[in-house]
């Protein structure tokens, strides 16, 4: 299957903000890791987070699910200030999926096992859970293992099976935390297929991937900020940030490629 990525996003999805952080600050006892960040998540869009060990990606994603609350600043969703709603909550009522860099699975249960316990608790009508259980597992073809137990599955696959049990609840965004981490190109590349291949099932779906490997995410993303020294640094289109000065010294260097 081809790839990559053969459009961007669109003039329009612009207007379309599904979350927004506007001025938010993060610091650990006296460490700084987050200094004033503003920026929107839109949707429909695939966005990718791109910087350094230690610049706050994940701390970002902890922020929008509701695990920390920021020093300063709002966060808003659907244009509501959600910055005091508990995880719960927000997992509720704006549907958010996140498929954690380690775990995110029971390891004793099988792939099956692990679907049929996330989706006994996101959905209550049993015809329709069973119908998406086995839509998913034909999707990312996981029949043939539904039978194994998570802990000895490949890499790939329990990526998949991850996906799989934050689809269940019909998210409207998805948050990825390094999900090429430790795995070999081709499995990377059936993940960037499967991500591709949401946004386009799911037009109104917002991705957001938090990743170090710049050159496989910018082929995906329609747009990506870089942090860098507790600060967003740049944002844009993967052709913008190619042309920015700041992302080149900051954090690609002189000697990355793009293409």
């Amino acid at each position: 299957m081809a790839i990559i990525k053969k459009f961007r996003i669109k003039s329009f999805k612009k207007n379309n903000i599904f979350a927004s952080f506007n001025k938010i600050s993060m610091s650990y006892d006296e460490r700084q890791i987050l200094d004033n960040i503003s920026f929107n998540i839109n949707s429909g869009e695939i966005l990718g987070l791109l910087g350094p060990n230690g610049a706050g990606k994940s701390t970002i994603f902890n922020i929008l699910i509701g695990l920390i609350k920021p020093i300063s600043g709002k966060v808003h969703i659907n244009s509501k200030d959600v910055t005091d709603y508990p995880i719960y909550l927000r997992t509720r009522e704006f549907k958010i999926g996140y498929v954690p860099q380690y775990g995110g699975y029971f390891h004793d249960l099988t792939l099956i096992e692990n679907l049929q316990a996330v989706g006994e608790i996101l959905i209550k009508d049993q015809r329709e859970r069973l119908e998406k259980i086995n839509n998913l597992l034909v999707k990312f073809d996981l029949e043939n293992i539904k039978n194994i137990k998570a802990k000895f599955l490949s890499g790939g696959q329990r990526r998949k099976l991850v996906i799989s049990m934050a689809l269940l609840g019909s998210p409207k965004i998805l948050l990825c935390d390094e999900i090429f981490a430790a795995l070999d190109v081709l499995t990377i590349q059936m993940l960037k297929e499967i991500l591709v291949n949401l946004q386009r099932e799911n037009p109104l779906m917002s991705i957001v991937i938090c990743e170090h490997q710049a050159r496989e995410l910018l082929s995906i993303v329609d747009r990506a900020i870089i942090l860098s020294n507790c600060r967003l640094i740049a944002q844009g289109t993967p052709s913008e940030l190619s042309k920015n000065q700041m992302a080149r010294s900051e954090y690609f260097g002189d000697f990355f490629k793009f293409n």
